[in-house]
């Protein structure tokens, strides 16, 4: 059985960005093929982005509501870095086939290597993000579920079904919220197999196709740090 548990969160941080939605398909309700014909048309659109993030992990059992929130920056290439500044600082950083998570509070340092994971890695990083229709066909039994007004956008919702047998051992469904005027995700929700909690991700105050140089992926820790590889 594939582990992947002790990344997972990390995985779905998925990134928005802005452009025109098309006038003339705007005045109309979408249909699926509609939805996916634009995706399409953003993937080729996207080089990187900043922005602010949230995600709000949500534990059905107990009722209980936990929220972290930072910055996030992301290239076109999987590189990625976060830095979360609330309730704890943590840097999170992926370069490459590593992941990295830094807890300056007590100056520890996990590191993960994906290694044969990445592929899957790679899936739920990109989803709805540079990825084409075709793709998410490929990965997802897709179901319109309708347009909606999201935080004042314009949005269509689709729930997505995992066909990956090791996706399905970790993530039941999504719901996916597409922003109109910009065809990437405007907010998610993870629900896990089994438990029924699920994550809320949203993303604000996106920059896009601006220059993020490789220095800012680059584990850099200051002295002194323990490094530890816990087992994934």
């Amino acid at each position: 059985m594939t582990k992947i548990r002790p990344l997972f969160w990390l995985l779905l941080l998925i990134l928005v960005c802005r452009m025109t939605f098309p006038a003339g398909l705007a005045a109309s309700p979408l249909n699926l093929d509609e939805v996916l014909k634009q995706i399409d048309r953003e993937q080729g659109r996207f080089q990187s982005l900043t922005a602010s993030i949230e995600r709000t992990k949500v534990t059905v059992v107990v009722n209980d509501r936990s929220t972290e929130s930072g910055q996030i920056e992301i290239r076109r290439d999987g590189r990625m870095r976060i830095d979360l500044t609330s309730p704890d600082q943590k840097t999170i950083l992926r370069d490459g086939d590593h992941f990295y998570v830094y807890a300056p509070k007590i100056r520890r340092v996990e590191e993960y290597d994906l290694g044969k994971h990445r592929d899957l890695v790679d899936q739920l990083l990109l989803l709805g993000f540079g990825t084409s229709g075709e793709s998410l066909k490929r990965s997802y039994l897709i179901t319109l579920q309708g347009e909606e007004t999201l935080t004042g956008q314009k949005v269509v919702r689709l729930e997505l079904t995992p066909r990956s047998d090791d996706v399905r051992k970790q993530i039941s469904k999504i719901d996916l919220w597409m922003n109109e005027g910009n065809w990437l995700p405007a907010q998610q929700e993870f629900y896990e197999t089994g438990s029924g909690d699920y994550s809320i991700i949203q993303y604000l105050n996106v920059a896009r196709n601006v220059s993020i140089p490789d220095a800012r992926f680059r584990p850099a820790w200051p002295k002194g740090v323990t490094r530890v590889k816990p087992q994934d």
